[in-house]
């Protein structure tokens, strides 16, 4: 493609250098607007310097890829809201074997939830549980962090929709997600494997040093306990002083029976002097129970009846009316929670199905809208809290860098450099294919991946 006139090169490039600056350095001192308003000033200018028509910045947008990342995103909050992550923090967790067991745990989950779920999402939500996990274990989070960072980015790239550059590349292009995740798959495993064991050995003297100031290797979140496991250490203090005195005993030795009868007598002793301890209650029948029951209702009625007055009619009449109000507030609670279930498993039913949808080759956009909006339904209520979580300022993001980006290629000087490059670049033998991966390595980490995704896609790579 031959270069534009002078004037349309010099302003498309002064544009689209304004949306690159701001798009790597969002806060820099003469300009901090941060990237959304510095691609929405990159489109305006590429209109306002006339590199394209106002018409050709409308059809710039790609409305499949905003479609998709939109629809995504909306099903990833009602994942979250119906504790879909928490399954991952517990997964993370449970019986965990020590710091090397953690660390390959979360690279395996963060890579299978970024391929399924967006790595911007599984960064955000598994960050802060490996935060309280560092904390209550009292070990360092960082192999942890960058296991997270690393691995969330390279399981992304399994699927279209594990990240924004994918979406471009997969729509652009028009490979199904079946043929994107084929051909991903062999090197996303190959990288996780060889991510994990390079953490691994970095890190593999500060792991091995906490597992060995640990008494017990297991790492486990105290927060998880349950009530009722917290409670049941909660005893009396006599009972506890004869578990502490006995159990020492029971372990060295097998006198354990003539130590318990020595402290059972003495609770015997203590409950005859103190009339407080009763180690020996008489067995009843079901029958003789039910009795002695409705013998000591019969005489807390007629106390009442003999106090008289407005008082012990209003405690008799509470007393009635207490039974079926609490077995109505058990039965809306129980019909609650099984609301709850069966929502639950709708969400999961359909994240399912839309997965399955994508593997059909069905239209990737419009599923994920469809899929939103069941879930939109389901939930049977104002869906105004779940939208407003959806990062808009993402999609307005989008826009400008499309609006941009085309105008730039409208320059001429993409395809200029393209030209230049092509040869050397060539995917039918290794040496091209080498250069090309190392073009794409430098330009996303120095012009970011998402422009340098949708770049290459205007380029037409495959010519």
């Amino acid at each position: 493609m031959a270069l534009g006139p002078i004037k349309k090169v010099v302003l498309g490039s002064l544009a689209f250098a304004v949306f690159w600056i701001l798009a790597v350095f969002p806060a820099v001192p003469f300009l901090p607007i941060g990237r959304t308003a510095g691609s929405i000033l990159g489109a305006m200018l590429m209109v306002i310097f006339k590199v394209i028509t106002p018409k050709e910045a409308y059809s710039a947008i790609n409305l499949p890829v905003l479609g998709l990342l939109f629809g995504t995103m909306v099903v990833s909050i009602y994942l979250e809201r119906a504790d879909m992550f928490k399954h991952l923090r517990v997964l993370l967790s449970w019986k965990s074997w020590g710091a090397k067991d953690m660390l390959c745990r979360i690279c395996i989950v963060s890579a299978i939830s970024s391929a399924l779920f967006t790595n911007d999402t599984t960064c955000v939500i598994l960050t802060e549980f490996i935060l309280k996990i560092a904390r209550e274990n009292n070990i360092r989070p960082e192999p942890f962090l960058l296991g997270l960072a690393s691995s969330s980015n390279i399981g992304s790239s399994a699927t279209p929709i594990g990240n924004p550059q994918n979406l471009i590349i997969a729509i652009q292009s028009g490979i199904s997600f079946g043929e994107f995740v084929l051909g991903l798959l062999p090197a996303v495993l190959l990288g996780v494997f060889v991510n994990a064991l390079i953490l691994l050995c970095m890190f593999w003297r500060l792991l091995s040093d906490v597992e060995k100031d640990s008494d017990v290797h297991q790492i486990s979140l105290a927060t998880m306990s349950s009530p009722k496991s917290l409670e049941s250490h909660e005893c009396d203090p006599i009972t506890e002083h004869v578990t502490s005195q006995s159990s020492p005993v029971i372990n060295r030795d097998g006198g354990h029976s003539k130590n318990l009868k020595n402290r059972l007598s003495e609770l015997d002793m203590c409950s005859d002097s103190c009339g407080e301890i009763e180690l020996k209650k008489p067995v009843l029948s079901k029958k003789e129970a039910t009795d002695n029951t409705l013998s000591e209702i019969g005489e807390q009625k007629e106390e009442r009846f003999a106090r008289g007055g407005v008082q012990g009619t209003m405690e008799m009449t509470t007393d009635l009316e207490s039974g079926p109000q609490q077995s109505t507030e058990e039965s809306k609670g129980q019909l609650n929670r099984w609301k709850r279930l069966s929502w639950k498993l709708c969400i999961y039913l359909g994240t399912i199905g839309m997965l399955v949808a994508f593997l059909m080759g069905l239209d990737m956009s419009w599923t994920a809208l469809t899929t939103a909006l069941i879930f939109v339904i389901l939930d049977f209520k104002d869906a105004g809290p779940c939208l407003e979580k959806v990062s808009y300022s993402l999609l307005v993001f989008f826009c400008g860098m499309f609006i941009t980006v085309d105008g730039f290629n409208k320059t001429g000087i993409p395809g200029s450099l393209w030209s230049l490059m092509e040869p050397h670049a060539r995917i039918d033998h290794a040496s091209g294919i080498a250069v090309l991966a190392i073009v794409i390595l430098l330009l996303s980490n120095v012009a970011s991946n998402v422009p340098t995704g949708s770049y290459f896609c205007r380029c037409n790579i495959s010519e």
